[in-house]
């Protein structure tokens, strides 16, 4: 029966590679650009590259355990099969959902900063501010009200970015332009490059969408390699490409002046006017259909959680046939991220989060090798690899007296996740309602 419904129904390779480069080739990419520019210099396409190769290694543990534990659990499944339901676990999963709320903030501030371009120059703080709450509590009520709406919508947001973004490849690439700031003289320290790499890592967190929409592919043996391996290599090349162009157009100076729209900015330098306008509209077009999608998950994420014990079961309750509770949440606390803390904090948070999320999912599909069928060394590497980025990540904040208080605002997101969980398990033993 199940053979007979993934052959003739279901999603096929482009759909499911769709989600995946959709997730990652979405609002990172122009939120912070500029951000690992200023970070890692001429060597930022190095820094993305190592991004990805971490991506690639965890992408491996995320196929294996899909493959074995399809349907849309996602991450929370993995962990739950890794390490069973409990406070540990629990606290984890809440850690993703706040990982999530960053990543809204990240696409936000990015809308903000695009959208408040258009207005002059006197009066873009004010709209920076305006447009990054606006579109939070737009897409809140588009989600509640209309969200089937806009995610059949999704296809034609992503193939109208990825075309500009090509666009913006081909026209810089052809150029005049100075490649001269991507030569050597212009790295930064070994350090530098992977610190500046793992600022940027949630670019690359996107392809965990296709766990998520792993029970409705079909053929996924096939499938699922070329979506998960296939998409982050090509995010990979992607992002390469973009940043590469961005340096070869913009000085240093120009990119640290214009952090936040880098991209529209060398757009316009190299077409004018035409050319800032496209990449700005698919700037707000990729933010705005990528938190739509992030409220999306979260409201199925909050959902999946809720029914393996780990949050209140109240977080299931359903408005007009969706799951809100945690797209609420969600909204509320990323407006409040967006607004009050900087772009590069909110980034660490985000890729922190991600980072100690993926070594444990790595580590749990060691643990689960013999039913996964996966090779325990690789995803032994991957885990040892996310770690040994998170942890000059954080080396590397704390070394710079401007960022330093950053980690602060990481261990208090970490803390408060398996704060609340603890709280809510030792309530429920109380009340004896589980």
């Amino acid at each position: 029966m199940a053979k007979t419904s993934e052959s003739k129904k279901g999603l096929g390779t482009f759909s499911t590679l769709s989600i995946g480069i959709g997730g990652m080739v979405g609002g990172g990419i122009f939120a912070v650009t500029g951000l690992s520019i200023e970070i890692a210099r001429g060597s930022a396409p190095i820094a993305f590259g190592i991004a990805g190769i971490v991506a690639l290694l965890t992408g491996y543990s995320y196929l294996k355990l899909t493959l074995k534990y399809p349907g849309e659990g996602g991450t929370v499944s993995f962990l739950n099969k890794g390490f069973g339901t409990g406070t540990f676990t629990g606290g984890l999963n809440i850690l993703l959902l706040f990982s999530y709320v960053v990543l809204v903030s990240v696409y936000a501030y990015a809308f903000g900063g695009y959208g408040s371009s258009f207005f002059p120059e006197a009066d873009q703080e004010f709209w920076r501010y305006t447009l990054t709450t606006g579109i939070i509590v737009l897409l809140l009520f588009v989600n509640a009200f209309g969200g089937k709406l806009v995610i059949r919508s999704e296809n034609l947001f992503n193939a109208l970015k990825m075309i500009i973004l090509l666009g913006f490849i081909i026209f810089g690439l052809t150029m005049d332009a100075d490649w001269t700031r991507i030569e050597p003289e212009n790295y930064v320290s070994p350090l530098g490059m992977i610190s500046g790499a793992m600022l940027i890592f949630l670019n690359y967190e996107g392809f965990e969408l296709i766990a998520n929409a792993s029970g409705e592919v079909a053929n996924r043996k096939k499938t699922l390699p070329i979506a998960y391996i296939g998409g982050i290599l090509i995010a990979m090349i992607f992002y390469l490409l973009i940043v590469s162009v961005v340096i070869g157009h913009l000085n240093f100076n120009e990119i640290a002046l214009n952090s936040v729209n880098s991209l529209s900015v060398a757009a316009e330098k190299m077409l004018g006017k035409k050319g800032f306008i496209a990449i700005a509209i698919a700037a707000l077009l990729a933010t705005s259909s990528a938190i739509n999608a992030t409220f999306y998950s979260t409201g199925s994420l909050t959902n999946t959680i809720a029914q393996s014990g780990e949050l209140p079961s109240k977080m299931e309750a359903t408005f007009r046939g969706q799951h809100l509770v945690g797209t609420i949440f969600t909204a509320g606390l990323a407006i409040i991220v967006a607004n009050f803390i900087p772009l590069e904090a909110i980034a660490t948070m985000g890729s922190a989060g991600f980072l100690l999320i993926f070594m444990m999912v790595n580590i749990a599909n060691v643990r689960l090798a013999k039913e996964t069928g996966s090779l325990k060394w690789l995803s032994g590497l991957a885990a040892i690899m996310t770690a040994f980025a998170l942890i000059i990540l954080c080396i590397k904040v704390d070394e710079n007296p401007a960022t330093k208080d950053h980690l602060w605002i990481l261990a208090g997101m970490i803390v408060l996740s398996f704060v609340i969980e603890k709280v809510y398990r030792t309530k429920v033993k109380k009340v004896g309602s589980r």
